[in-house]
């Protein structure tokens, strides 16, 4: 049994996730359904997959944690892999992740959207169940400061989803586990770090949460996710994440800092054979801070329903809308190749200064620099490699 087969085939089959089981058959997840097919997976050859993919380094942590995160591209698809231990041996748990570069256009998302990233300051949460798209709605606002802004960026993820090509931003994408102990250490590392955005793959537990408010209090532009059905059960699953007693300082701070939310859900279009994001936009008008710091947060679903002049959406009019929108994307069809738009200008490589020693690999990774004569508004390219983040670069002694 080779993973990168089942992984061509489930891709093949439009899956967006791949369960393997020792002993059991495996199951892809094709537009929210689950089917389930072939013969049970033989539990050897199961524990010989997650030990090549984990790394015989990084082994030792799986057999104490029992549990392991990475992200990997397998036969051309980017995978966010989850190795897990159960009662019948090892399992994997494979989100197969879009192979073209997210952006508002492509997942079909309101160009309100891009309105929000304007801001240089404050907190954007990103919203829904499990499975609803979050991750690629963050990487598009990514991309849209990368596509359009010069920025600083840094996103701190576990594990790393979607590789950024910096364009006119400079990007800088952290792994937890491997290139930062934990969301906490990264959360602290980025205020020393000059990030004007700052991207927090997910807010799971009080002290994330803290410094992620934190963070966007002190100038900087975050953007987050956080489990919830609806904008407002997501500012209140942020709140009593605290104990009571500082509750109504936390809502204080998010208020405060809060720019919009965004909850959202996938729905199926047959006659598409896609799955398009329905979201509900809340934007933070003076009416919902208010509402926030008061903790009344069952007022804010009328507060939509009435903000459409401040760009706030309810779901059924968000539905609406996409109804009567006939331009969708749909993959496969003209599509591009992830990070493949059109460059504006052209530069030349520069040398290293003699001060840093390059490493010698066969694949180098490229910094450029202007050409002569270039200007000084041009965007500048810069290309990672995969597989060279784990080098440093050390001053000769």
């Amino acid at each position: 049994m080779e993973l990168e087969s089942l992984i061509e085939s489930a891709a093949g089959g439009g899956a967006s996730d791949l369960h393997l089981e020792a002993g059991m058959p495996a199951a892809v997840r094709v537009r929210g359904a689950l089917q389930v097919s072939g013969e049970p997976v033989p539990p050897r050859a199961l524990a010989e997959i997650a030990r090549r993919l984990i790394g015989e380094e990084q082994w030792p942590v799986f057999l104490e944690r029992r549990s392991f995160d990475l992200s990997k591209t397998i036969h051309g698809v980017r995978c966010r892999i989850n190795i897990l231990q159960t009662s019948r041996g090892i399992g994997l748990a494979v989100r197969l992740l879009s192979s073209f570069q997210a952006t508002v256009e492509k997942l079909n998302l309101h160009p309100d959207l891009k309105k929000l990233v304007k801001n240089t300051h404050g907190l954007i949460l990103v919203s829904g169940p499990t499975g609803s798209g979050k991750s690629s709605t963050l990487a598009a606002l990514i991309q849209e400061i990368n596509l359009t802004e010069t920025r600083h960026i840094v996103t701190v993820e576990s594990p790393i989803e979607y590789t950024f090509r910096p364009r006119r931003s400079y990007i800088r994408q952290r792994e937890v586990g491997r290139d930062t102990p934990s969301f906490e250490q990264a959360l602290l590392d980025a205020l020393r770090e000059d990030p004007d955005v700052l991207m927090v793959g997910e807010m799971r537990d009080p002290e994330t949460m803290r410094l992620t408010l934190s963070a966007s209090e002190t100038g900087h532009l975050v953007l987050a996710t956080v489990h919830s059905s609806s904008c407002a059960e997501a500012l209140q699953r942020v709140a009593s994440a605290f104990p009571a007693e500082i509750q109504g300082a936390v809502c204080a701070q998010l208020a405060d800092c809060l720019v919009a939310v965004i909850s959202q859900r996938l729905r199926f279009r047959p006659d598409l054979n896609i799955r398009v994001p329905e979201c509900e936009i809340l934007v933070a008008t003076h009416a919902v801070k208010n509402f926030i710091r008061t903790r009344e947060f069952f007022k804010i679903i009328s507060a939509i329903e009435t903000g459409a002049d401040h760009g706030m959406w309810g779901f059924q009019r968000y539905c609406k809308w996409l109804e009567t929108r006939t331009n969708l994307f749909v993959p496969g069809q003209g599509s591009e190749p992830p990070d493949s738009e059109p460059a504006e200008a052209t530069f030349v490589a520069a040398p290293l200064p003699s001060a840093v020693a390059a490493p010698k690999t066969e694949k180098k990774s490229r910094i450029a620099t202007p050409a002569p004569g270039a200007q000084e508004g041009h965007r500048i390219e810069i290309e990672p490699v995969e597989g060279e983040f784990g080098k440093i670069l050390k001053r000769p002694e």
